[in-house]
């Protein structure tokens, strides 16, 4: 399993990618995979302010329900609203670091990046 080198990571197999002061976040390939075919998301509402580590949604898949932790705090500005489609939820799986994002936010506090893990330090949590 590749991992892009462009992103930021959780222990908890979220994903980020930070523009500016907007971070898009995901489920990694991995995750995806634990969980089997993702078939349902529990969006946030846009204007909901996250604290890192918090809850901010529920993965359903053909295996298990799943939370999903927000790896910074920030202010919800856009989820992924072609996910509401049934169909679209292959983009989850096929394709988690593109088309399968879930959330935009708007950070609040740009170091607390910092103290994610870099793809290198999350392919060795992988190979623990």
């Amino acid at each position: 399993m590749s991992l892009p080198v462009d992103l930021l990571y959780t222990e908890k197999h979220e994903w980020i990618r930070i523009e500016g002061d907007i971070a898009t976040v995901g489920i990694t390939d991995f995750a995806q995979s634990e969980l089997g075919d993702v078939c349902e998301f529990e969006f946030p509402e846009v204007g909901d302010d996250i604290s890192k580590g918090d809850s901010f949604g529920e993965i359903e898949s053909n295996k298990a329900f799943s939370d999903v932790y927000a790896p910074v705090s920030g202010e919800v500005i856009e989820v992924n609203q072609s996910l509401a489609d049934e169909e679209a939820w292959e983009n989850v799986n096929d394709d988690p670091y593109g088309n399968g994002w879930l959330v935009k936010m708007r950070l609040k506090d740009a170091s607390e990046a910092s103290e994610l893990l870099s793809p290198e330090a999350y392919q060795a949590l992988l190979d623990a």
